[in-house]
C-alpha cells in the first residue's frame, strides 16, 4: 500500500460520507488502514483537515488502539517462533536465516512491501518446533527450504 493521490482521494471520499466526523472517527481510522495498509503521521495530519479534528486527539486514538499501525504492516506476516523449544531446535537461525533471504531484520518489512518478518515468544505447537507462520499458513518443523518454498507460492 502507498500513500498515492488516488488512495488519499479514496480516503477523502469516504470522510465526506460520514454524517457526523466526529462520531465516525473510529470508522474513518479503520478504512484509513484499509486503503494505506497503516496510518502514518502524514495520514493522520490529512483525516485533521477533513474532519477537523484535532490532531492530537487523532494521534491519540492510533496510538491507543493496538489494530492500528503507524508503520506499514506487509502484505503477509511470517512469525517465527523463538519460544524455548523452539530456540533450542534452532528456531534463531531459522530467523538469521530469512532475514538473509529477505534482506531485512527481525520486526521490518521488504522494500516491496510484501512481507513483515517478526519474531514471537511462543506459538503454543512446542512438539513440533521450529514453528514459522506466513501468512495463515503454518509450518511444523520450520527450516528454511519449506519457508522459501511458501514465499514463491505467495504471489
Amino acid at each position: 500500500m502507498n500513500l498515492s493521490y488516488e488512495n488519499y482521494l479514496k480516503l477523502e471520499k469516504f470522510i465526506e460520507s460520514c454524517n457526523d466526523k466526529r462520531k465516525s472517527l473510529i470508522i474513518i481510522l479503520h478504512k484509513a488502514q484499509e486503503i494505506f495498509g497503516y496510518i502514518p503521521k502524514e495520514v493522520q495530519e490529512f483525516i485533521s483537515q477533513c474532519t477537523e479534528i484535532n490532531i492530537e486527539k487523532i494521534s491519540e486514538l492510533v496510538n491507543f488502539y493496538s489494530f492500528f499501525s503507524t508503520e506499514p504492516k506487509g502484505k503477509y506476516s511470517i512469525l517465527v517462533c523463538l519460544g524455548v523449544k523452539c530456540t533450542k531446535k534452532k528456531g534463531e537461525i531459522l530467523l538469521r536465516e530469512i532475514e538473509e533471504l529477505l534482506d531485512v531484520k527481525n520486526g521490518e518489512v521488504t522494500k516491496d512491501g510484501k512481507f513483515l518478518l517478526k519474531s514471537v515468544g511462543c506459538l503454543g505447537a512446542c512438539g513440533v518446533g521450529p514453528i514459522v507462520v506466513v501468512g495463515q499458513r503454518f509450518i511444523e518443523r520450520a527450516n528454511i527450504k519449506k519457508v522459501k518454498e511458501i514465499l514463491e507460492e505467495l504471489d
